[in-house]
């Protein structure tokens, strides 16, 4: 499975490339990064619906997360990646926007990773 995880902080991506070490060396699955929305978009058309899974914060300079997710799921014309949302403010104005949207999940910082490894692994199956 190839996800791809969007966040402004850069600390980010050895966070996941440590807690999925085990799922990466076994190739069950592939992180690819991007640190704002605008190259989550670059990386999405470079990269002809490779991601199947996009795992985005909500608060970044520039494209927000919401405006990120509102664009994929308006514009893809392929069936859009499943997406979900990450987000240190697990307000409700958030989630039911993000909802609203067409998020398909919302989690909140800190990431458990525990739960979501059992959510990728249900959408993988």
């Amino acid at each position: 499975m190839k996800v791809l995880v969007v966040d402004d902080e850069k600390d980010v991506q050895v966070l996941f490339e440590q807690r999925f070490r085990k799922e990466i060396k076994s190739g069950e699955m592939m992180l690819s990064f991007a640190f704002s929305g605008e190259e989550a978009l670059q990386y999405m058309k470079a990269n002809e619906h490779e991601a199947v899974l996009i795992l985005s914060d909500i608060n970044m300079p520039g494209m927000s997360g919401l405006e990120l997710l509102q664009h994929i799921k308006e514009k893809y014309e392929k069936p859009p990646p499943v997406v979900m949302m990450i987000t240190a403010y697990g307000d409700d104005e958030n989630y039911n926007q993000a909802m609203k949207l067409g998020a398909d999940d919302f989690l909140t910082k800190p990431v458990d990773f525990n739960s979501l490894k059992e959510k990728l692994k249900t959408r993988i199956a």
